[in-house]
């Protein structure tokens, strides 16, 4: 399940990376590696019958989770989230028939869906990706209840990191700072300039401006194309992803997966990176990432066990984002407090709207003004 705010990484391509960008491809390889040294060690785990796992949940139920979290002895969540985090926003999913974003792409005249979001399409035939993202930009969506649940979990002191594969910057719009978030598969937050010799940074306002105003984002200096700092099909994921995930997932107590399908790599295996200890709570619409019935046999693969007779730390909750948020929140005595912080969050916003777009409203009538008054001082003269 993923949606316009998420976007999945397909193979690399190869590009001459520049000299101080070359950590990117040798903390993939590392990953690549340990990935490896994951296979071997628990093949022979698996084999040996060593290193039997803690049970941590008193019961495989939200209830269950619940009851973890409010024991103290968790202090280091982890959240993954994806598209289904973001729908409720109103941000249309990629693959849903007829409402789907590639099943409505059919007016930008393209050689087949995913080119919108392909880097050597984009550098040739801009155009359409800005149309697009001209419909789905940051700052005309609010964030939804699950942002908030996040939110409260790092207010309480519970939080580690979120980890996301959206692009529509909720999180941060939700109170999440930079320190907090690993977007994985980039943001609208920061734009470049494609040019290696370049590569100039622009703000949101900067790419905002351009994007409303119809014309195609240029840089300033080299007259290059500037794109959004998201990842797309052909480019690498950010050096941050794979150094953060190193020191994060060892530590993480509690996994929270939620909003996502669990289909597309590397983001996917993260949730096997988590000590065979920790629980790990999927809230989706769908069961996901459950392993292989072979490579579970290897013991490879860490993915989810929610069925089996051996399950004895996955939980699949299937619901909305929201309805399974709610439900959590409720049983930690939380719920009353997540919804009145939404509540107060998405007042300020639609308030801070009504401002800048009163204050846009106001300009353009100046502009106007000033504009019907020129060829009347032209007559005088």
């Amino acid at each position: 399940m993923s949606d316009a705010s998420e976007l999945p990484k397909k193979e690399e391509e190869e590009v001459t990376p520049e000299p101080e960008e070359q950590s990117d491809d040798s903390s993939e390889e590392e990953a690549a590696g340990a990935t490896e040294m994951d296979f071997l060690r628990n093949l022979f785990s698996s084999t040996l019958g060593l290193g039997s796992p803690d049970k941590v949940l008193d019961e495989l139920t939200l209830e269950g989770v619940a009851q973890y979290i409010k024991s103290g002895k968790c202090k280091n969540i982890l959240c993954m989230v994806g598209a289904g985090i973001s729908t409720a926003a109103g941000i249309p999913d990629f693959r849903s028939p007829g409402t789907g974003l590639y099943a409505n792409l059919q007016k930008y005249n393209l050689p087949y869906p995913e080119a919108i979001f392909q880097i050597d399409y984009f550098k040739k035939h801009p155009e359409p990706f800005f149309a697009l993202a001209r419909e789905l930009y940051p700052g005309q969506f609010k964030p939804t209840v699950c942002h908030y649940f996040i939110k409260l979990l790092k207010d309480k002191g519970l939080l580690r990191r979120c980890y996301s594969q959206n692009i529509d910057t909720l999180e941060r719009v939700a109170g999440l700072e930079g320190d907090d978030l690993i977007e994985a598969h980039g943001t609208f937050y920061t734009s470049h300039c494609v040019s290696f010799c370049c590569r100039a940074e622009y703000n949101l306002d900067w790419m905002k401006e351009k994007i409303f105003s119809d014309d195609i984002p240029k840089c300033d200096k080299c007259n290059s194309l500037v794109k959004p700092d998201i990842v797309f099909f052909g480019e690498n994921l950010p050096v941050r992803f794979f150094t953060s995930m190193k020191m994060d997932f060892p530590r993480c107590d509690l996994l929270i997966v939620m909003g996502t399908s669990l289909q597309v790599q590397p983001f996917a295996g993260l949730v096997g990176r988590v000590s065979k200890s920790c629980p790990r709570l999927l809230i989706n619409m769908e069961k996901a990432g459950q392993a292989d019935p072979l490579l579970g046999l290897l013991g490879f693969g860490g993915g989810m066990d929610f069925d089996s007779d051996k399950a004895y730390r996955d939980v699949a909750h299937i619901s909305t984002c929201d309805d399974g948020c709610l439900a959590l929140a409720d049983l930690l005595g939380w719920k009353a407090e997540l919804e009145e912080l939404v509540k107060q969050e998405h007042a300020r916003i639609d308030s801070e709207g009504k401002k800048e777009k009163s204050s846009e409203s106001k300009g353009a009538a100046a502009k106007a003004s000033s504009a019907s008054a020129a060829p009347e001082t032209k007559k005088e003269e």
